[in-house]
């Protein structure tokens, strides 16, 4: 029992860290309208377009994907669960088991290729949570202690210590021990296992103790379900109230709120002859013809000195162009080639930069500044056509 409490106290500290990121994680979603909308670079669904590229589970991925903003509503849900039920103790080994589900379900599909593998966070904490799922809380600071002391008390049974037996007490009460052999076992090594002694006093006390437990069991689990029904009222109210002010002050915002491409819904533009009228005299007019590629929307949309994201035509690969200066664009692929994160430009900084771990990329030819990503952005040939749209090869 002391070794147990001891294990508790030891495991505390990985409980209130668990605990409190993945509460905070949960409202952080919550609270941020952004993380939803599928225009956002940095949404679930871009989250989910760069990860089917990385992923072992991109088959599965590429058919969830149109369902990402339950999905995510999802993810925030489970993350304050399983943060409250760790820092309360409530159901603990449970609320791991969800831990280390959420925890490998991101490393799959989103940190699997990182590299160094230790640079993920997302395998860190599928470890981090295995103790309690062994341990549970331990005993301490815990609902589920709570909970066990009470039902204990209400059946006046108190708390159950350990009674330590030596077996040299057996030996010594035990008319059946003769020169290290048992004659009850007709003449076996003695041995504490099927000792008929402590067999005969265990077997006494079997049916009262299997209906002890009985109610005890039926009671605390009424206890549990009381307790699980109050923290879940007061994490959905936490989840509503996170919702409500998110979107009342706009959410979570980067240094300029993201552009995004719509592309034309016009057909491709191409060489046309305007003909005057017969007799006027007028000479034929050719309108000059669109740079090779697909069109992802209008040069106008993208700010001088700023950026604009698009989905890759040829890939559906989250995108970005950047207008350096005016009348000149540089596209990049926006999947961070270290955990597929996807990049954004920071103007004010004049770097691109992923938001999951700090990589940084020149914005002039996509190298790497600054790691861990192991290499830069795969560039896109883009250029503006005479219609003012731009194009990206394919």
């Amino acid at each position: 029992m002391k070794a147990f409490a001891l294990s508790g106290w030891a495991l505390l500290p990985l409980r209130g860290f668990l605990g409190f990121t993945f509460c905070f994680a949960g409202l952080q979603k919550l609270a941020n309208p952004n993380f939803f909308r599928s225009s956002d670079p940095a949404g679930i669904y871009a989250q989910m377009l760069a990860a089917i590229r990385v992923s072992p589970l991109h088959s599965v991925l590429s058919h969830l994907v149109r369902y990402s903003t339950p999905i995510g509503v999802l993810i925030a849900l489970g993350e304050l669960a399983v943060g409250l039920g760790v820092l309360a103790g409530l159901w603990t080994r449970v609320a791991a088991v969800g831990g280390v589900l959420l925890s490998l379900t991101l490393f799959l599909t989103v940190s699997f290729h990182s590299t160094p593998y230790y640079t993920g966070a997302d395998i860190v904490f599928v470890f981090a949570w295995l103790p309690l799922v062994l341990a549970g809380s331990g005993g301490v600071l815990s609902l589920d202690a709570t909970i066990a002391e009470r039902a204990r008390a209400v059946h006046s049974q108190g708390s159950i210590p350990p009674v330590t037996v030596p077996f040299s007490i057996v030996q010594r009460v035990c008319g059946h021990y003769e020169a290290d052999r048992c004659q009850a076992m007709h003449g076996d090594p003695c041995d504490p296992g099927p000792c008929p002694y402590l067999h005969d006093a265990r077997d006494e006390a079997t049916v009262a103790t299997q209906r002890r437990l009985g109610e005890l069991t039926r009671r605390e689990i009424v206890l549990g379900g009381a307790a699980t029904a109050a923290l879940g009222a007061a994490g959905l109210a936490a989840a509503g109230a996170a919702a409500g002010l998110g979107r009342a002050v706009g959410g979570t915002k980067p240094e300029a709120s993201p552009v995004s491409l719509t592309p034309p819904r016009t057909p491709e533009h191409s060489t046309t002859t305007t003909v005057a009228p017969t007799g006027s005299g007028a000479a034929t007019a050719t309108t000059a013809a669109p740079p090779p590629g697909i069109a992802i929307g209008a040069a106008k949309d993208v700010p001088v000195g700023g950026s604009a994201h698009f989905t890759d035509p040829n890939t559906q690969s989250p995108s970005l162009v950047i207008q350096l200066k005016r009348n000149s664009f540089l596209a990049y692929d926006a999947v961070c080639p270290h955990a597929g994160c996807t990049v954004g430009y920071l103007a004010s900084q004049q770097i691109i930069a992923c938001p999951c771990h700090g990589s940084e990329f020149n914005p002039d030819n996509g190298d790497v500044i600054q790691g861990p990503a192991p290499r830069g952005l795969r560039r896109l040939e883009i250029a503006e056509g005479p219609n003012g749209d731009l194009y990206v090869a394919d």
